[in-house]
């Protein structure tokens, strides 16, 4: 966070610095196309840098907020004020459509479809006569603000850069919100946010959405700005001119954004006038450099240039603001000896291997219950099919009375089960405190607009108060503000249940949480169990490591081939021939 309130105060300072000095209006002009640009690839940031999402079709809302407001105000009369509500509300139901049907693909699809949107447009636009076909729309009045004309220099450059200011600190300010944290964990996968409850096509749609009105503004802007439109400013080149300027910035940083283009900009106007001094020939060279420049970032510099800076300034460090803050509401736990879980012959088909057949068992409310077997015995299918991960070929799961099979992984996670994983997801370059927050998205309500004006604040604080507590219910109460990326293996599996602990569960699945500890850890994570069962916390705990297990489970389930073998407490485990043939070994 001190960093990014670095970035805003420098270039707030630099905008001033640049709007009282005696600048040529050529420069004016060249920071005013900046503007427009870094409008475009905030939008980006959010859908490639924080989402993951590739895009080429950015430009073709550009097209569609300028084009929204040149054809009204020559052919309707209307003010261009009027104009730009009309060109947002055009741009989103477009990207409503565009979202809902391209963001369910995956991989390269994805690209590819955006590629085809935005050639689409490009000669939808060049061939409508009503839009002046290739030659475009000419004469279009400029921006007068309370009588006063803006024109193309300063006032245009006032107006453009207060927008950006303003565009990249609501960016801020969402991505440091309960939506900000569910739209970055997109990046590393829908698996570990739809357990958190977090509906993932639905943000990927929002992403999506706020992007294009930021690009609809820059059309719209550049309409006023240029007096013209024509295809040309919004074809595929553009659009991948816009996604160059984000990776060279930096894709995942908000400042990166306006770095890009900046940088972008001044060095395309530098090379089209030193190439072909340089060369003797006259020729579109830039474009080779851009490409040399942009293999080599991806190489050696692949977060972009302001991370680059990012890296030398201070540390940040959060305002703990929140010791005050009301306690989120729980929901209501079962008694001491409830039945929570009811596994009902569950089986799992894959083609022609039956993974899961027929697997039926029970947990009850202050129960650690064991599901143990060697490997490839089907106890992480079993896992995904009680979570929603996968679904039931057959069977049925009931929690607390209520049957959850069919249930999508975040529907199950809203009735009150948590879980861990056997790889730990989490992300990164957040903070400990920011991932087990995550853990509570379900427990909070402020939406994407609450966030950019920063009236979602007393939500926040009770979110990150209650996620403070969890860490130190755990023995993680140091770390809070440590990257998560930094922590060993051990304390990531721990904060791992903290953030499931963060969902307010009725029921706890931990996926293999002694993977890869050491035996400190290993003890620390006993004694983190224990202290949960003694709170009344019910456990679901698959796991490899026998000792953890005959510690501290009150009751196994033995698996072998996708079968169940037998069940009982550690004790009658640890005795029975069976297991010990078909997982403790026999002896001799």
């Amino acid at each position: 966070m001190l960093a990014r309130k670095y970035g805003l105060w420098a270039l707030v300072v630099a905008l001033i610095a640049v709007a009282v000095l005696p600048l040529p209006d050529f420069w004016i002009t060249q920071l005013n196309y900046i503007g427009l640009y870094s409008l475009t690839c905030l939008g980006l940031v959010l859908l490639t840098g924080v989402a993951g999402l590739t895009s080429f079709g950015q430009a073709a809302f550009v097209g569609i907020g300028a084009y929204s407001t040149a054809w009204l105000t020559l052919n309707a009369g209307l003010s261009p004020w009027v104009t730009l509500f009309i060109g947002l509300a055009i741009t989103a139901v477009s990207a409503l459509i565009v979202g809902g049907i391209t963001l369910r693909m995956s991989g390269h699809y994805l690209p590819l479809a955006t590629i085809a949107w935005g050639l689409s447009l490009y000669y939808l636009m060049g061939n409508i006569d009503a839009l002046g076909k290739y030659d475009g729309l000419l004469g279009i009045q400029g921006l007068s603000l309370f009588g006063w004309d803006l024109g193309q220099g300063r006032g245009f450059y006032a107006l453009t850069w207060f927008t950006v200011v303003l565009a990249a600190l609501a960016v801020l300010h969402l991505l440091d919100s309960r939506a900000g944290r569910a739209m970055r964990s997109l990046r590393t996968g829908t698996l570990m946010a739809e357990a958190m409850g977090v509906p993932t096509l639905h943000y990927k749609i929002t992403i999506f959405l706020i992007a294009a009105l930021l690009a609809s503004l820059s059309g719209w802007l550049l309409a006023h700005f240029q007096r013209t439109v024509n295809p040309s400013s919004f074809g595929l080149k553009m659009g991948i001119e816009y996604l160059f300027m984000t990776v060279v910035g930096g894709v995942s940083h908000v400042w990166g954004a306006i770095t890009g283009a900046l940088l972008t900009k001044l060095l395309e106007d530098q090379l089209q006038v030193l190439l072909p001094q340089w060369i003797g020939t006259s020729g579109s060279y830039e474009t080779i450099v851009f490409g040399i420049v942009l293999v080599l970032m991806l190489k050696y510099l692949p977060d972009g240039l302001w991370s680059f800076v990012e890296k030398r300034l201070p540390s940040p460090q959060r305002t703990v603001d929140w010791e005050r803050a009301a306690a989120l509401p729980e929901r209501t736990k079962p008694a001491h000896g409830d039945l929570v879980l009811d596994v009902q012959t569950i089986r799992k088909v894959f083609g022609g291997l039956v993974a899961v057949n027929d697997i039926s068992f029970q947990i009850k409310a202050g129960q650690i219950v064991g599901l143990i077997g060697p490997n490839g015995a089907g106890k992480s299918t079993t896992f995904n099919l009680i979570t929603g991960v996968l679904s039931l070929t057959s069977g049925d799961v009931v929690f607390r009375g209520q049957k959850i099979g069919g249930l999508r992984s975040r529907e199950i996670a809203a009735r009150g089960i948590s879980r861990t994983f056997q790889h730990v997801k989490m992300i990164a370059d957040m903070t400990v405190l920011e991932n087990v927050a995550l853990g509570a998205h379900l427990r909070g309500a402020k939406g994407v607009l609450a966030a950019m004006t920063r009236l979602n604040r007393t939500e926040e604080q009770q979110l990150f108060r209650e996620a403070q507590r969890q860490l130190e219910r755990i023995g993680m109460g140091a770390y809070l503000h440590e990257q998560a990326g930094n922590l060993a293996m051990g304390p990531q599996r721990l904060m791992e249940i903290a953030r499931a602990l963060c969902s307010d569960p009725a029921l706890l699945l931990l996926d293999e949480p002694a993977a890869g500890l050491r035996h400190q850890e290993k003890a620390a994570l006993a004694g983190v169990l224990r202290q949960l069962r003694s709170e009344g916390m019910s456990i679901l705990l698959v796991e490899h490591d026998m000792d953890l297990v005959m510690d501290v489970c009150d009751h196994l389930v033995v698996m072998e081939f996708g079968t169940f073998l037998t069940q009982g407490t550690p004790e009658f485990i640890q005795q029975s021939p069976e297991v010990r043939a078909a997982y403790l070994g026999t002896e001799h």
